[in-house]
């Protein structure tokens, strides 16, 4: 909103100053000042409103050291984070931008979900919450969107360089590099030196027109993308400061992905896909990396609140989006790698106690407990020095990402 006014002051009243507000740079810095201040400031009144809600956690017994002293801590403090990311995003970005309308779309469908389930977790006194099958309902439901509006949409192209042959006068042609933007379906691969390919090429066996056809692989990429970070993220979720800490590292990024990726001299110099007008997703990166730091405020062990599926369905959501409207999906198993390895324990988990109870008529396990984080807790590691592993883990993959920048 305030974008849209300052524009106005700048082109129609020309007052000195205000066209400041046409830089990136400036409104990501404007953005992530007011959502720490909000989540910091602002989110005590949140969790004092919580707790007389007696919105409180009901801690599952786990066995583990200091777990049944969270009970009763107040829960879906998400609430926080998309209130912190949504205000400087509606006060500072261009909201005709599709890939902002796109993530605040995200945010507000994946924080009902977690929110839904969060209350009937606590009001309900159900604590398997929302049914699996439709938590799922709605990350498909998501997918579709994301996939299709990403596929459909005109404001959604591509750049890329071919040879066009211009007239220089009426006896000369020649024959000139020109960028053309178009729809494409094109991803980057990481490491490889010419690394974009297209999803469309998946149907190519299928003969003449194949690109025609390219939704069919599109989409269902997009909806599994969605579906696995949101639930990665929320398996993260376990215990103080991790989640948060980890997603903000991610955040952060892919905030770099995206500003170079949506500016054409950077992009030209570091010869990578350069996408027009995904550059002002930077200012909603900024706001929510803001609002995720402020959130470790209260959510630093020990915990005055917990995030909830409201918080951790939305960040797995929200990356999730973030990192497929910049082309950088196919490194999410890098960049979110803690992601990966909490859920993929779980999957192990479950598999092998399945497999071993039918073989051998006991089920046996691979970690003391799952996702990965208990099985430390298990082993009489802090989670404060847990959670600070975890970070640094994340931050050595978080640089690696940044790194195939140039490395291919």
């Amino acid at each position: 909103m305030l974008y849209y006014l300052f524009e106005y002051l700048d082109k129609t009243l020309n007052i000195p100053g205000t066209g400041v507000f046409q830089y990136i740079t400036f409104r990501s810095a404007l953005a992530v000042i007011l959502s720490l201040m909000i989540s910091t400031i602002y989110g005590k009144r949140i969790i004092a409103f919580l707790r007389n809600q007696q919105v409180g956690e009901t801690v599952r017994e786990l066995g583990l050291e200091g777990q049944n002293e969270k009970a009763g801590t107040p829960t879906m403090g998400g609430l926080i984070i998309i209130i912190a990311t949504l205000i400087p995003v509606f006060l500072f970005t261009k909201l005709n931008n599709i890939y902002i309308i796109l993530l605040i779309v995200t945010t507000l469908w994946m924080g009902t979900i977690g929110f839904i389930d969060d209350y009937i977790k606590i009001f309900k006194k159900d604590k398997q919450g929302l049914k699996g099958i439709f938590k799922v309902i709605g990350q498909i439901g998501l997918g579709l969107i994301v996939g299709a509006v990403l596929y459909l949409h005109p404001g959604v192209t591509l750049r890329n360089d071919s040879n066009k042959t211009i007239t220089i006068n009426q006896k000369e042609n020649v024959i000139a590099p020109m960028a053309v933007e178009e729809k494409s379906t094109a991803t980057t691969i990481p490491f490889f030196k010419n690394n974009e390919f297209d999803y469309a090429e998946l149907l190519a066996w299928t003969g003449e027109g194949y690109e025609n056809w390219a939704w069919l692989v599109f989409i269902p990429i997009v909806i599994f993308i969605i579906t696995a970070v949101s639930n990665g993220a929320n398996l993260t979720d376990g215990i103080d400061g991790l989640a948060a800490g980890t997603s903000a590292i991610s955040v952060v990024a892919l905030g770099i992905f995206t500003f170079v990726s949506g500016n054409i001299i950077f992009s030209s110099y570091l010869n990578i896909m350069y996408i027009p007008n995904s550059g002002e997703m930077t200012v909603f990166i900024a706001a929510f990396a803001g609002a995720l730091v402020g959130f470790l405020w209260y959510n630093s062990y020990p915990a005055t609140v917990f995030m909830g599926d409201t918080g951790s369905l939305t960040i797995g959501g929200v990356i999730a989006v973030l990192a497929i409207s910049v082309r950088k999906e196919l490194l999410i198993p890098l960049l979110c790698g803690i992601f990966l390895v909490e859920n993929f324990s779980v999957v192990l988990q479950v598999s092998y106690f399945k497999y071993t109870k039918k073989r051998f008529g006991e089920g046996r396990r691979i970690f003391l407990m799952s996702p990965l984080h208990h099985h430390y807790q298990k082993k009489g590691y802090h989670e404060s020095k847990i959670v600070t592993r975890f970070w640094i883990v994340g931050i050595i993959l978080a640089i690696l990402s940044i790194v195939t920048l140039k490395l291919r």
